[in-house]
C-alpha cells in the first residue's frame, strides 16, 4: 500500500472510495467538489489516498486547518476506507500522516468532520462504529453531541402571512435580502456571528438570494438562510437573531420562509444541522431528529 497526494486527476477515485465507503451518506460528485476543491482551506498535502500496489483504491483522507480566534485548528473532514479492505491499518497511515503535517504546523487541536463553514458532518455518526473506535483509539476525545433534524416539506405549507402581520404591527418587517443588504448585513453578522460570515456570503451567491432579514427600525435584527452548504441536499442555516429581538416570533418566521423556498425548488425534505435547541424546531415546522453525531477532539501535545 503506497500514500498518494490528491490531485484533480484524482478526483473520480476519491469520490468512488468516499461513495462506497461512507455507506450512511449518499455522497454526489457535485457535493464531494464542494467538499474538496472548493474548501478555501483545502491543501493537496493534506487530502491522501492509499491505494494498492496495483493503484487501486483503498481509502482517502481530507484534512483543512482553519484560523480560529484561539489559534489554528485541524480539522479531519473526511475519512473512508473501502468495506472490504478495514482493519488492516489504512486509516492509520491515512490519519498519521496528515497528524504528523499538523504538528509541523504548529496545530494544537484536532476535531473531526465539523470542519465550519465548509463541512460534511457536525461530527461522528455513532452507527458508523468502526470510526468511533478508530478516532477513540488514535487519542480523541468525546466532547459534545449534536443533531441533524428533518423536516418534512410535502405535508406544510409554511404559510407566514399572519405571523408578518402581527410582527409589522410592532414594527418588525421581514424580507428576502436583496444585493443592497449585503454590506450591512456583513457588518451585523460580524458584530453578532461572525462564525457564519462565510455562509453568509454563500447566501448573497445563489440566485436567488437565500437569505432572508428582519428589520426594526431600518436596522437588521434577524435572518435566516439556506443552500449556503452542502449544496443540492436541502440544506438549512445558519439562523441567527439579535439577543433584545428574541422571544418574539421572529425566529420562526425566518426559518418558514427559508423552508418554503426549498419546497418551491423541488426538494420534498430539509435537513436542520447541528441542532442544539430541538423543540425549536419541532415546535415550528414539526422536524424529527434524523440523525445523531458525537463530537471528537485531540489535543496534541509537543
Amino acid at each position: 500500500m503506497k500514500l498518494v497526494t490528491y490531485s484533480t486527476g484524482l478526483f473520480n477515485i476519491a469520490y468512488y472510495v468516499c461513495k462506497h465507503g461512507m455507506e450512511l451518506d449518499n455522497i454526489t460528485k457535485d457535493l464531494l467538489r464542494q467538499k474538496i476543491e472548493e474548501d478555501p482551506d483545502f491543501e493537496p498535502g493534506l487530502t491522501l489516498l492509499a491505494v494498492d500496489e496495483k493503484d487501486k483504491p483503498l481509502g482517502f483522507i481530507m484534512g483543512v486547518i482553519r484560523k480560529r480566534k484561539n489559534g489554528k485548528t485541524g480539522y479531519i473532514k473526511l475519512l473512508a476506507v473501502l468495506k472490504n479492505f478495514r482493519r488492516r491499518g489504512i486509516a492509520t497511515q491515512l490519519y498519521s500522516a496528515i497528524e504528523k503535517e499538523m504538528r509541523k504546523r504548529k496545530v494544537k487541536v484536532i476535531r473531526v468532520y465539523e470542519s465550519y463553514p465548509n463541512y460534511f458532518m457536525p461530527g461522528v455518526d455513532p452507527f458508523y462504529t468502526e470510526a468511533v473506535c478508530f478516532f477513540e483509539r488514535n487519542g480523541f476525545t468525546k466532547f459534545n453531541d449534536c443533531s441533524n433534524l428533518k423536516a418534512d416539506l410535502v405535508k406544510q405549507d409554511f404559510n407566514t402571512e399572519k405571523e408578518e402581520r402581527k410582527l409589522r404591527a410592532g414594527g418588525i418587517s421581514i424580507k428576502r435580502a436583496t444585493k443592497k443588504d449585503f454590506e450591512p448585513m456583513i457588518k451585523w453578522i460580524r458584530r453578532n456571528f461572525a462564525a457564519w460570515e462565510p455562509e453568509v456570503r454563500a447566501a448573497f451567491e445563489n440566485k436567488p438570494i437565500s437569505l432572508h432579514i428582519a428589520k426594526k427600525d431600518g436596522k437588521i435584527i434577524a435572518f435566516s438562510a439556506h443552500e449556503t452548504n452542502n449544496r443540492g441536499t436541502g440544506w438549512f442555516g445558519p439562523m441567527g437573531t439579535s439577543k433584545a429581538a428574541r422571544g418574539k416570533g421572529i425566529g420562526g418566521v425566518l426559518l418558514k420562509r427559508c423552508l418554503k423556498d426549498l419546497k418551491n425548488a423541488g426538494f420534498k425534505s430539509s435537513i436542520i444541522p447541528w441542532v442544539g435547541p430541538i423543540p425549536f424546531y419541532m415546535h415550528y415546522v414539526n422536524s424529527k431528529v434524523e440523525r445523531v453525531f458525537w463530537r471528537y477532539q485531540k489535543v496534541l501535545k509537543n
